[in-house]
């Protein structure tokens, strides 16, 4: 049974999904709490980092170089090994710039991992069972999380583990388990040669242009409605780890149910119902006082992450299956764009005004739900619009 796991392209990318998120939810968990507590980070200082962060998810674009040396598997695995050594590091260097450099070192490991797990998966899962093998894996990782923020809270609750030791325990996991992913698996080859150049076409503008905007609104959440929670309604440690915990659980449930609704419904519906979803979200949390409130929106907005699927089913079906490696790497690389310079500015904005980052963010949604009417309800490769499709139809009048 060992033996045919190492054999399934499914188990690895179960696999290489798990160890992502096992060291990268332990650092994302612990970040608002450790920032404040240990290094004393103000919002102009915490916008700074995440900016950091996000430099190698921009940089997306270079595994299209990277594959020319080296096999997407096996730079998957060196991946996981950086992610794990960031993450491990993090604890040791509790300073501003130990911190920052920590931060970019995981950082890369992470976002090249999660550009191939993409990429792989689009390439490996067929178009028809996609939407619910990737809620399946979504499911996984929400229960990953799970028994993250599970581990964490006995290890700091019961036990008054520094974060030092439980950065070091979640990074030196996910380093491992590379590792030995590395030696165990067999190693696959491609179905469809992928090319080795970036992939810029103009076919695919749409969903680059929502990526962009995907990026914009994750950084919104990301960085700033955590942070809400801490600094504005003193949220501590423990309470934080139960709120992501309750998350988990709701995802392990729903993700699975929002792929198979993206199967019923298509694409073009279940991103208008997140979109609609997050601007009442994000213009919810500019006016919150209420902190039992505040914890259901941050549920919900979370639970609306789990409908991002169909941007990737949509990119799936409308793709040309030798482009899905570049491309996947370019809209990595767009979907940070506003990464790289938003947390800064916005951590500026934030000094002045919480609630106008959360109603730029709102804004941000409302574009997205505009554009995601061009979005077919048959979305295929050179059918990639509604204005594909109305053209066909003038033309065969």
């Amino acid at each position: 049974m060992i033996k045919n796991l190492f054999k399934s392209r499914v188990a690895l990318l179960y696999i290489m999904s798990i160890s992502m998120v096992f060291s990268f939810s332990a650092w994302m968990s612990l970040l608002n709490n450790y920032v404040v507590e240990v290094v004393s980070f103000d919002g102009s200082q915490i916008g700074i980092l995440q900016s950091l962060r996000e430099i190698p998810g921009f940089l997306a674009f270079t595994v299209v170089i990277a594959i020319i040396f080296i096999a997407q598997q096996r730079l998957a695995y060196v991946s996981m090994i950086a992610l794990g050594l960031g993450v491990f590091l993090t604890g040791l260097y509790p300073s501003a710039l130990g911190l920052y450099i920590t931060t970019v070192l995981m950082s890369i490991g992470f976002h090249y991992l999660e550009t191939l797990n993409q990429s792989l998966a689009l390439q490996w899962v067929p178009k028809e069972k996609a939407p619910i093998v990737l809620g399946k894996i979504t499911a996984a990782k929400s229960f990953t999380s799970l028994i993250v923020f599970v581990l964490i809270f006995i290890m700091m609750k019961f036990y008054s583990v520094e974060y030092k030791y439980v950065y070091a325990f979640f990074g030196l996991t996910t380093l491992f388990v590379g590792i030995i992913a590395w030696i165990g698996f067999e190693h696959f080859r491609d179905d469809v040669v992928q090319e080795k150049k970036l992939v810029i076409k103009k076919e695919y503008w749409l969903f680059y242009v929502l990526t962009f905007f995907a990026g914009a609104r994750r950084q919104i959440f990301i960085v700033f409605a955590g942070f809400l929670l801490v600094e504005k309604f003193g949220v501590d440690i423990h309470n934080m780890v139960i709120l992501l915990f309750v998350n988990s659980i709701l995802n392990i449930y729903f993700a699975p149910k929002i792929g198979k609704f993206i199967v019923k419904v298509g694409e073009a519906i279940t991103l208008r119902i997140e979109y609609i979803g997050l601007i009442i979200v994000f213009v919810s949390y500019a006016f919150v006082e209420n902190i039992y409130f505040a914890f259901f929106l941050y549920v919900l907005d979370h639970l609306l992450f789990s409908m991002a699927i169909a941007l990737k089913t949509y990119f799936q079906k409308i793709a040309d299956p030798k482009d899905i490696a570049s491309a996947s790497a370019v809209s990595f690389t767009i979907n940070h764009i506003a990464a790289v310079f938003l947390p800064f500015l916005l951590g500026i904005v934030w000094l002045t005004s919480p609630s106008l980052v959360f109603i730029i963010g709102a804004s941000i949604g409302f574009l997205s739900l505009v554009l995601s009417f061009l979005v077919p309800l048959d979305p295929k490769q050179g059918f990639e619009t509604t204005i594909k499709y109305k053209k066909a139809e003038l033309e065969n009048i």
